[in-house]
């Protein structure tokens, strides 16, 4: 029986596909969606997603935590609400698909960021995620003019966060994961609630109940990491 292709050390037990070796059980257990961007139909990764999740969600929270603090200090509360949204619209379409990866969240971003040049560049057909975006970021602008300059730095750092957080692998879901992982554990309401809009076609709400057509609540942004 071959080495495990993680640890080197243990005898390799699990076949692995995104590793194209075998796993030990450790290291498997350990490691995967934190390190190891899993393969959503690997057959030992089904039963244990909810709790990965939870896993990835907390190394999630605490990076989280550090860009939420950098754009407010770089941007103002208007940044933080750009970026709340991205995330809350990411949620809303992809919590309950396990075929998602994170590059079709990072495309669908870039895509909207070119949107805002002024030097206008064909894109073809858009997935649908990116369609949806788009149109979606529209609707959350609707009534204000858009800083051009605020937005087009949220989105770059939105995708840097991203990038950096899902890691080197090419099907990699581990942004996804610990978003959507920190999201059920820290804010079960919100994250039912934004599952809900999911099926509905709702409208996202920002933090503190105030639409984007409704800036009159306070918007804090402590309370949400």
């Amino acid at each position: 029986m071959s080495r495990c292709v993680y640890c080197g050390a243990r005898k390799g037990k699990r076949p692995c596909p995104a590793l194209n070796g075998s796993l030990c059980s450790q290291c498997c257990g350990t490691h995967r969606l934190v390190s190891i961007p899993c393969h959503t139909d690997c057959a030992y990764l089904d039963n244990n997603v909810a709790y990965q999740q939870k896993r990835v969600g907390d190394q999630f929270e605490q990076q989280r935590r550090a860009l939420y603090k950098e754009l407010l200090e770089q941007w103002g509360e208007k940044a933080v609400e750009v970026l709340y949204f991205l995330e809350a619209v990411t949620f809303k379409h992809f919590h309950a698909r396990k075929d998602a990866q994170d590059g079709e969240v990072i495309a669908a971003i870039q895509t909207l960021r070119r949107s805002f040049s002024p030097i206008h560049i064909p894109e073809g057909i858009a997935p649908p995620f990116t369609e949806s975006l788009k149109k979606e970021f529209q609707a959350f602008m609707q009534g204000e003019k858009a800083d051009t300059q605020l937005v087009n730095a949220v989105l770059d750092r939105g995708v840097t966060f991203m990038t950096g957080f899902s890691g080197t692998g090419l099907r990699s879901n581990r942004f996804l994961n610990g978003l959507i992982g920190f999201l059920k554990s820290r804010y079960p309401e919100t994250a039912e609630q934004l599952a809900t809009l999911g099926k509905t076609g709702g409208q996202i709400l920002l933090p503190g109940g105030t639409s984007p057509q409704d800036r009159g609540a306070p918007f804090h942004p402590g309370s949400h990491g």
